[in-house]
């Protein structure tokens, strides 16, 4: 009679030598990321963050994932900057709330575990919380056969932050005459990919390799450009409560993220002619011959952050931005909407 056939984990598509291989690297990674508030190591099943030296503090929480710009990192077999784009996108999302980061989890998963990969994910995540003083906690990397095609992992992010009650930015005191600053951005951030990939790569033809004049650089070193964080420049703005509002400037553009953070009733005028804009973004809209409104709601067209700031408080603002090495544009104002108007933001 013939043996039975005996099945391991491993004959399934799950290697669990090389998560653990992969998981003595992140505890390498993250522990240097680690603040003197973290009582939990790597490896627990639950990550321990100690909250100290407030007296009314409120968590601020965000999650988010990359979306298809880690097609590029696949493409082009780089990836140690979508960690770091994936921390300091988050960090931006709960600093437009006045709150600054303590800790960040992740959820890696993939087709089949690649510690060198694993890795590289890692080392940019390990950058961005170092950058942004914010402890790499914890996280789970999973693997996930037949899930995935060969090479492919998705990626998400988890952050929480604290900011004393009294000083969360909310946008409830913004009124009519307000001033618009602009930060720019390093290019798409983390938005917009699936319409750049379909144009650079299904339209024209391009691959990561291809050097593009008006680019100054490949598509993908273009592409891979990182998503900035604002910590550094806003720092001293909250600190100094000079930002009565600010909105990170991700999918849906100016258009859809401005009003967010805007009263009822109220609106902005922008004037796109305030800034430059990175030369990707035309390249794109020639290429695709992209409508406006459509151009608008994709990408953030150079501008990653904006700051709604009193016209009294405009010269202290800019002093700071100044003093923390960061460039701004004055791109409009807050205006009062008529009753029935369909558009909050208006273009000029």
């Amino acid at each position: 009679m013939a043996r039975k056939r005996s099945y391991r984990y491993k004959d399934a598509g799950v290697d669990i030598d090389a998560a653990h291989k992969a998981l003595e690297k992140v505890k390498e990674l993250a522990r240097k990321t680690f603040t003197r508030d973290v009582v939990t190591s790597i490896g627990s099943f639950g990550a321990g963050y100690r909250l100290r030296g407030w007296s009314n503090p409120v968590l601020v929480s965000s999650a988010d994932g990359v979306g298809t710009k880690l097609k590029i990192a696949f493409l082009s077999g780089k990836h140690d900057t979508v960690g770091e784009d994936l921390v300091n996108h988050c960090v931006n999302d709960i600093l437009v709330q006045g709150a600054f980061p303590l800790f960040f989890l992740d959820y890696l998963s993939m087709g089949k575990m690649d510690p060198g990969v694993v890795a590289q994910i890692v080392e940019g995540l390990a950058r961005g919380c170092a950058a942004n003083d914010c402890a790499l906690i914890g996280g789970e990397t999973a693997e996930m056969p037949g899930l995935y095609a060969p090479g492919e992992y998705d990626l998400a992010g988890f952050i929480v932050g604290v900011v004393e009650r009294n000083r969360l930015v909310t946008g409830a005191r913004v009124v009519e005459g307000d001033v618009l600053l602009g930060l720019p951005s390093s290019g798409l951030h983390t938005n917009g990919y699936s319409l750049a990939r379909t144009l650079l790569f299904d339209v024209a033809g391009y691959t990561v390799d291809t050097h593009i004049d008006e680019l100054g650089c490949t598509v993908g070193e273009e592409l891979l450009k990182v998503h900035r964080s604002y910590a550094k420049a806003m720092t001293g703005l909250l600190e100094a409560r000079l930002i009565k509002s600010a909105a990170h400037i991700t999918g849906g553009g100016i258009t859809d993220n401005l009003p967010r953070v805007l009263p009822e009733g109220l609106g902005a005028r922008v004037r796109t002619s305030a800034w430059p804009v990175p030369p990707i973004f035309p390249f794109l809209k020639k290429l695709g011959n992209i409508p406006s409104d459509d151009y608008r709601r994709t990408f953030n067209l150079g501008i990653g952050m904006i700051l709604v700031v009193s016209p009294r408080l405009l010269k202290a603002a800019g002093l700071v931005l100044e003093r923390a090495g960061e460039t701004y544009y004055r791109i409009g104002e807050v205006i009062r909407l008529p009753k029935k108007a369909k558009e909050r933001v208006i273009y000029e």
